[in-house]
């Protein structure tokens, strides 16, 4: 028995008793004459004393060999520590030493073992299994169990039963790149790893499952963000005979259950709102409702004057800022430098002073007399004391630089409190979005969705005006989860596929074993999937999901602890039938 207790859980009515600890050295101090050691294990710290009067002599000496991150078993006594540490659970206590086994002798880290570290995140993600040890990235992951554990108790007390699906699948064309396999025994063909399972629940409840879930990796081949990894973990669920109002509940309840056990927190309401009032008020579809500055649209007020900009745009749209109009020339120079970045791509900005007086005072005086701005302050509901920022152009492409402004602004100005949290519903999408590089509707979410019935017609007049039986979660300005309503009959699919652009035979090609299950008797089904690995930052008060994330990839998707991806022998390429032709990349 390598250990009797762990480093966490020794007080104060454990003085007296025999114990045996292990872990690692995070810190020594050595005053000649007595010797501390704080030892480490995923439990806690427990300070072990090592005294020349005390200790045998030989254990003693030992002990100053000790360094950082050295693997080591003691045995002892637990004895009341004299300076006790209020701070740490173990602080009433110490281990008075009788023996010691150094277990496993370590180099000095490239950074150290402490909440705050001197290791950048180059050096920390080279050396994950070093980072874990540190008590952020430890409880991150602590947390991610605590949450899937959560979720597996609340959905299998609903009947929900968990059903693992095919990690090796067809690939198919719609939605972001695909990762592939070759296949050794069929030479010249490939698997695709799932960027979800999608048929897969759609055919369980075709097999009379009923409900299904699944914590599921999934892999997508895209560019990468913070909250972005190409593999990725989903929290997948699928229900037999239902329509949407029943998957909202089931979520919802789900959603509480989380917030409630997990951080203390009472969600009472989660407001529905229309996609197209979600673009038209914030600029896109996950809004962040913890603050206000909502949209005010101005073209009515703001194009009748001699002042090009705002006359040639197709939308002219502001928000107002709270208290904001203290800010000095320089401050509204950097904002107006920040919209214009690549990454936002503005052109300029408008601004507009609210003072205290009742008077206004704004970049365009030239042009636009008190009348006018008071006209934009009624509009955007701004304030005395309060700011207002302009932007001007193309309806989509303003509406997305102001709703960059509007987080940017709202996270310098304190408003996206990480234990604050307002979820709501996004319902209403368009079915289909028109591209203009293929020249062919795409699926907004995929193409088993269902369109909303009451538009089914339009589907031959006017696609674009279709809505989609579909709905997200969204939770303080992410989206955590979506689904929709499905398609369940061979028809309907059918005549998706086509105005997807598929041929009769690419969509047998690629999903005829979906439209045969569906002639055996499909029930109505429909379903829904949360990001667990996004989910749980924001449950744990961050945006970034890398530190809840075991091992995680960098930007480059590559994870550099196993130099991976990496270049595969030519003999494993001659068995898989690869021949690769590097001079000519």
């Amino acid at each position: 028995m390598y250990r009797s207790h762990n480093c966490g859980e020794l007080t104060a009515a454990h003085i007296n008793s025999e114990v045996t600890l292990a872990g690692w050295v995070q810190k020594s101090r050595d005053k000649g004459f007595m010797n501390w050691v704080d030892l480490r294990d995923r439990y806690g710290i427990t300070q072990l004393v090592f005294d020349e009067s005390r200790t045998d002599k030989s254990v003693f000496e030992k002990a100053k060999t000790l360094g950082r991150e050295f693997v080591i078993q003691v045995k002892g006594t637990v004895i009341e520590r004299e300076s006790k540490n209020s701070t740490m659970a173990t602080g009433d206590i110490e281990i008075l030493v009788s023996e010691l086994t150094i277990l496993n002798a370590a180099i000095t880290p490239p950074f150290t073992i402490e909440d705050e570290t001197d290791g950048g995140e180059d050096i920390r993600m080279k050396y994950r299994y070093l980072d874990i040890r540190r008590n952020p990235v430890k409880n991150s992951l602590l947390f991610r169990h605590k949450v899937a554990m959560e979720v597996r108790k609340y959905l299998s007390d609903l009947d929900f039963c968990e059903v693992e699906t095919p990690y090796l699948i067809k690939s198919t064309p719609e939605g972001a790149r695909d990762f592939v396999v070759p296949s050794r025994m069929n030479p010249g063909q490939f698997y695709a790893l799932p960027q979800s399972p999608q048929t897969f629940k759609q055919l369980l409840m075709v097999g009379g499952m009923d409900k299904y879930f699944q914590i599921v990796k999934c892999f997508r081949d895209e560019d990468l963000r913070a909250d972005r990894q190409p593999e990725f973990t989903q929290i997948d669920c699928e229900m037999a005979f239902v329509d949407q109002e029943d998957i909202l509940n089931v979520f919802e309840g789900l959603t509480r259950h989380l917030l409630k056990e997990l951080k203390g927190v009472e969600v009472e309401k989660f407001p529905r709102m229309a996609y197209d009032h979600a673009m038209k008020t914030y600029g896109n579809d996950k809004p962040d409702i913890r603050f206000g500055m909502e949209f005010g649209e101005l073209n009515a007020v703001a194009q009748h004057k001699d002042f090009p900009v705002f006359n040639s745009a197709e939308l002219v749209v502001g928000i107002a800022v709270p208290g904001a109009g203290n800010y000095t020339r320089k401050e509204i120079d950097a904002l107006i430098d920040w919209v214009r970045r690549p990454q936002v791509g503005a052109g300029g900005m408008i601004y507009v002073k609210c003072n205290d007086d009742g008077t206004y005072k704004s970049s365009v005086d030239k042009f636009f007399d008190q009348q006018d701005l008071q006209n934009w302050a009624e509009i955007t509901g701004a304030s005395s004391g309060d700011m207002i920022f302009i932007l001007s152009g193309p309806a989509h492409k303003t509406r997305t630089q102001l709703s960059a402004l509007r987080m940017e602004l709202a996270t310098r100005l304190g408003l996206r409190k990480a234990d604050e949290f307002a979820p709501l519903w996004v319902v209403d999408f368009p079915l289909l979005e028109f591209d203009e590089e293929s020249g062919r509707y795409h699926a907004m979410h995929h193409p088993f969705t269902s369109p909303k019935p009451e538009d089914m017609a339009m589907l031959e007049t006017d696609p674009a005006k279709v809505r989609a039986n579909a709905y997200d979660m969204v939770l303080n300005g992410n989206e955590i989860g979506g689904g929709s309503i499905r398609i369940h009959d061979k028809a309907t699919q059918q005549l998706m596929f086509k105005y997807l652009g598929f041929t009769d035979e690419e969509a047998r090609n690629q999903f005829g074993f979906l439209m045969d299950a569906f002639q055996f008797g499909a029930p109505p089904h429909g379903g829904l999937a949360f990001g667990l690995d996004r989910l749980v930052a924001i449950l744990g008060g961050q945006e970034t999901i890398r530190d809840f994330i075991a091992f995680p990839k960098n930007n480059s998707g590559r994870d550099v602890m196993i130099d991976a991806p990496s270049i595969i022998d030519e003999n494993q390429l001659a068995e898989l039938s690869i021949k690769l032709d590097l001079g000519k990349q």
